[in-house]
């Protein structure tokens, strides 16, 4: 699949329309080969924002069960679905899309100054105005831009979450942070909980996993170890941990399940 193709739900069928591309919603997944991974806590982040949003919860969840039969089940493919307007008012829409190439590991820069986002729990607002965010963060060579507030504490990717480890703890950024529900992030959580692995949530800057192991998580990407930061003095650490973890996260790929076909 070279191409994308936009789909726009009328109530009852996703149909071939002129859509919209702004964007008050959005999630996106990875699917290969016709599997994919967490999508039903892709679908639960969706549907919630929408209903806060507007939508009734019958009609995203209409909609979202439409979704997967509009899915290819060769190749690689990264389809977003989607709440804005459009010529007709506000629509949902699936934009079925190659997935581009992936990486396991990433080089990080500090965006300089505070948080820009407008909506940084909800994503699709500020997509677009991340992707400036990220390629500031690539004329200095990074992968990935890192999100701060304005004291330095350390948010989130531009497009990805971040964790670190800490001897044999898993730490996250504090709870209480305006960071994104990251279906990956929760994915690995749960994981390293059936695994009697530690977690902890802290505040820290840039510099405070300073030769810690850092991973930047996305559903596009999975686990990417942080090889490198620019912007900034981090040493970063050993990569010793995410061949393992790739391989946890990856095992829980499941094939697409279309409507009337039983899980």
């Amino acid at each position: 699949m070279s191409h994308e193709d936009v789909l726009v739900w009328d109530g009852t069928a996703l149909q071939g329309s002129v859509a919209g591309t702004e964007l008050l919603v959005a999630d996106s997944w990875l699917v290969d080969d016709g599997a994919v991974a967490g999508l039903e806590r892709h679908r639960a982040r969706f549907v919630g924002a929408c209903t806060a949003a507007g939508v009734s919860i019958d009609h995203a969840m209409r909609f979202m069960d439409a979704v997967p039969g509009h899915l290819p089940l060769t190749g690689r493919l990264f389809p977003r679905v989607e709440y804005g307007p459009g010529p007709g008012g506000l629509e949902l829409r699936l934009r079925v899309r190659p997935a581009p190439p992936t990486t396991e590991t990433v080089v990080l820069a500090p965006h300089p100054g505070p948080d820009p986002r407008r909506a940084p729990r909800t994503k699709g607002p500020d997509l677009e105005m991340l992707g400036g965010v990220r390629a500031q963060a690539a004329e200095l060579g990074a992968g990935e831009a890192v999100l701060c507030t304005e004291d330095g504490t350390l948010l989130e990717g531009a497009y990805s979450s971040v964790v670190w480890w800490r001897g044999d703890t898993l730490c996250l950024p504090d709870a209480e942070l305006p960071v994104l529900d990251s279906v990956t992030r929760g994915r690995l959580v749960d994981a390293a909980a059936q695994r009697g692995v530690a977690v902890r949530h802290e505040r820290v800057t840039p510099a405070d996993l300073d030769g810690l192991e850092t991973w930047s998580l996305s559903a596009l990407h999975g686990i990417r170890a942080v090889t490198g930061w620019r912007g900034c003095e981090v040493r970063t650490g050993a990569v010793e941990r995410a061949p393992l973890w790739r391989e946890v996260l990856a095992a829980e790929a499941v094939p697409l399940v279309r409507a009337g076909q039983p899980a």
